[in-house]
């Protein structure tokens, strides 16, 4: 995957070019909710296998969006990207704001998982006929309104809303803000201020806005975005003091913009009381879900501790405190790991102490993210034998190093034979890979005979074990 970059007004036309098709039918999944609350989403983007990969920081956490395909995009490809980047950096993999027609995809992907689907994340989804003639007893209110405000203000008209109207629209704002019922709400004001900015953008082609006029005075706006068939409102704002003006507002913004659209979008709640009951006032056609998936491995639904491990002639248990000493010339021995393909020392990210390697491999057992065999002859450490790189697909990565005195006695063959069948048959594995360099011949010696080989490259012999 390509590096992720972050979202800025520049990368609108190259994200429109996903969205602007996109069948998702969730707000998130548009230009103007990347552009609106990047200061809250921060959001970074790239593409791959001909799809929009998004990624999202929040409260610390980085979590993705689905992709998005082109026309000849790759899900599953753009998936596999997305859980690589996770590997690499060593978090967690989250997939968040999911729509509703993607959930089955990824519940055949991913054995485990933690799924959530919070009410206050729903997007209010209207059938784009019912906001735009209000017909049936439903909508007798929103009629009534629409005739009040009509009888009232007789002459008033909407039209769409240029880069020419800047300066009514500035002014529509310091209106706005003088009756503005929630001057108090820290959340409320800053939402204002998005608006604002976002309003400057209204001549960016993939945006339509329009306004409700009294005379020349613009009484009431929205912007909005077309991403397949849903027209997503970004923003609806109107004075408070014209009677009616907002629905009138919605019905002639969904008769001047939806043609084409099955569906309107009027986005979350966002907790608020007063909006909720407004949305549900207007008859949603659905609320619609957004899931958050959260994908697990196999330790963490199925390893509580490390098990001892025993073969004809080794025992494979936790590290102790008292391996440490042996643990760390094992690590550090550089001529025998010049084939281990990690460096250990740059790994810590930090200065090197004499618990440092110990420390990691706890760690990284406690988090779930690889478990250390600390291979043992007659009850000494003569090497070890790491399960890690959980895709959380069912398949890990195995590797194993032997001290340099106790090479050539075929140990490490029945040590990682022995771990490979815990993973696969204990731990509930369906596949376990591994990989040697092309020139170390007694590692492929030692894979040849207990796996398969899947493939090489220029570095690399692949193998697999399957079940």
């Amino acid at each position: 995957m390509q590096q992720l970059k972050p979202v800025t007004k520049q990368d609108g036309a190259r994200l429109r070019k996903y969205y602007q098709n996109c069948g998702y039918g969730l707000c998130e999944y548009s230009v103007g909710v990347k552009m609106m609350w990047r200061t809250t989403l921060h959001p970074a983007w790239t593409e791959s296998a001909g799809c929009l990969i998004v990624k999202n920081t929040i409260d610390g956490q980085e979590v993705f969006d689905y992709p998005v395909p082109g026309p000849d995009g790759d899900e599953n490809a753009a998936l596999e990207d997305i859980e690589r980047y996770c590997l690499e950096k060593g978090i967690p993999l989250v997939i968040s704001v999911v729509p509703e027609c993607k959930v089955a995809r990824l519940l055949g992907r991913y054995p485990y998982m933690r799924v959530s689907d919070v009410r206050t994340w729903r997007d209010y989804v209207y059938y784009r006929e019912d906001l735009q003639f209000f017909a049936g007893r439903r909508y007798s209110g929103q009629r009534n309104h629409i005739n009040k405000f009509r009888t009232k203000w007789p002459d008033a008209s909407f039209r769409q809303l240029t880069e020419a109207d800047d300066a009514a629209i500035e002014q529509f704002w310091t209106d706005y803000e003088a009756e503005f019922p929630k001057g108090d709400n820290r959340k409320a004001k800053d939402e204002l201020a998005l608006a604002k900015k976002m309003l400057k953008m209204v001549s960016k082609c993939w945006f339509v806005a329009g306004g409700m006029f009294d005379g020349e005075k613009l009484i009431a706006l929205s912007l909005a975005e077309k991403c397949g068939d849903t027209l997503i409102i970004h923003i609806e704002k109107a004075l408070y003091s014209y009677t009616g003006v907002y629905p009138t507002l919605v019905q002639a913004f969904a008769d001047a913009f939806g043609d084409g659209c099955q569906w309107i979008n009027r986005e979350d709640d966002a907790a608020d009381r007063g909006l909720r009951t407004s949305k549900l006032q207007y008859g949603p056609a659905k609320l619609a879900p957004k899931y958050r998936f959260e994908p697990q491995n196999e330790l963490i639904r199925h390893v509580s501790e490390i098990p001892a491990l025993k073969t004809e002639r080794l025992t494979l248990s936790a590290l102790t405190e008292a391996d440490i000493s042996a643990y760390n010339a094992l690590v550090l021995d550089a001529d025998r790991n010049r084939w281990w393909g990690y460096d250990d020392v740059g790994g810590l990210g930090g200065p090197m102490e004499e618990r440092s390697f110990f420390e990691v491999a706890q760690r990284d057992f406690e988090n779930r993210q690889a478990v250390n065999f600390a291979v043992r002859l007659d009850g000494k450490l003569i090497g070890e034998a790491v399960l890690y790189r959980f895709d959380c697909r069912g398949g890990a990565e195995l590797g194993c190093r032997i001290d340099k005195d106790y090479a050539g006695h075929g140990y490490g063959t029945e040590a990682f034979s022995a771990v490979a069948d815990w993973g696969l048959y204990k731990v509930h594995l369906s596949r376990i890979v591994a990989k040697c360099y092309r020139e170390n011949q007694a590692s492929y010696r030692m894979l040849s005979s207990c796996m398969r080989k899947s493939g090489g490259d220029d570095t690399f012999f692949y193998f697999e074990k399957l079940v």
